[in-house]
């Protein structure tokens, strides 16, 4: 198995939040060139990068199983630690344009950091987590945020066993 990092600076552009959730992040299996297959989204760093706006505010972070593939960027995760194994074979979406179609209400993660503060979430074996992407076409885990008055841009690095 291999681990994958990709986070959305890689490719397209950052998209500003706003009152309502924005997909920042999406890991699916896809049917084209390769056979279907499993993930494991094993750790994830969420924080804001934009300039912090006057009156201090959380920054809302969700992950949500994806249904159905939106409108965003390609990019293309990168093997880590050593970049000596294969592509990866899961399809990686990057700052949203159109948000794919996730169940707000049944969130596996949900929490909110300050605009000043960012956040990591690991676990120390990737069958542990709880974020698994089904070998389901078009099927996975999207990582959307949201702030009430935050109006700029935020990063989200994920790592991934596929």
């Amino acid at each position: 198995m291999a681990r994958y990092s990709v986070n959305n600076l890689m490719a397209g552009s950052q998209q500003v939040l706003a009152t309502t959730n924005k997909a920042i992040i999406g890991v699916n299996a896809a049917t084209g060139a390769t056979t279907l297959r499993r993930g494991w989204i094993d750790e994830i760093e969420v924080g804001a990068d934009g300039a912090a706006v006057a009156t201090d505010c959380q920054i809302d972070w969700t992950m949500a199983v994806q249904t159905a593939a939106g409108t965003g960027t390609a990019a293309t995760p990168q093997p880590t630690p050593d970049g000596a194994d294969a592509a990866a074979l899961l399809t990686y979406t990057v700052n949203y344009t159109a948000d794919p179609t996730y169940t707000q209400a049944s969130a596996m993660l949900a929490m909110a950091t300050n605009q000043r503060q960012g956040q990591r979430i690991a676990f120390p074996d990737f069958r542990l987590t709880p974020f698994i992407v089904a070998a389901t076409n078009l099927k996975g885990i999207t990582a959307a945020a949201k702030s009430t008055n935050y109006n700029s841009t935020v990063v989200i690095q994920e790592y991934c066993v596929e």
